[in-house]
């Protein structure tokens, strides 16, 4: 394996964040998926930002290149809903995928990504009685949060160091 490029999809700029800080630290290059001047068929890491247990862009980046490894940015913590986002976004048991806690930008959410949000707060926040995890997740919604760190990145780098 011969990972020749970081590719993104991103949203609010949490997973923009780690796409440059992964290529600062593995010194390939990055490109966002629209922008993307490599040739097809290139071994590549994706990023894409989570939605409803699916990563966006997946698909058409697995169109265009070989996606080598998958990180998935979204509010839940670094490394879990790991299966579930595997399922959603039928990502092959052969490709290893991360999850990494990113954020949330409410200035930067449009359309129905912002509706979504807004009547999924406005849920978790009628309920009389909430989770450990509900309290969680409606802090993490209502709030402007950034998550983003090098220590989020710790098994992507173990597994680029493993291939390369």
């Amino acid at each position: 394996m011969k990972l020749t490029a970081i590719v993104y999809t991103s949203a609010t700029g949490h997973t923009e964040q780690y796409a440059k800080m992964l290529g600062e630290k593995t010194a390939l290059p990055v490109f966002s998926l629209k922008e993307a001047n490599i040739p097809a068929g290139s071994e590549i890491i994706y990023l894409g930002w989570i939605h409803a247990n699916k990563i966006k862009g997946f698909s058409r980046a697995a169109k265009r290149f070989s996606v080598c490894a998958v990180c998935g940015v979204g509010l839940c913590d670094t490394g879990t809903l790991l299966e579930e986002t595997r399922k959603a976004t039928a990502i092959p048991e052969n490709i290893p995928i991360f999850t990494l806690q990113g954020g949330i930008n409410h200035s930067k959410l449009k359309g129905l990504d912002k509706l979504l949000i807004s009547a999924l707060t406005k849920g978790l926040s009628g309920q009389q009685q909430r989770s450990e995890q509900d309290e969680r997740m409606l802090y993490l919604l209502q709030n402007d949060e950034n998550y983003v760190s090098e220590e989020n990145l710790k098994s992507v780098l173990d597994f680029y160091g493993s291939v390369n």
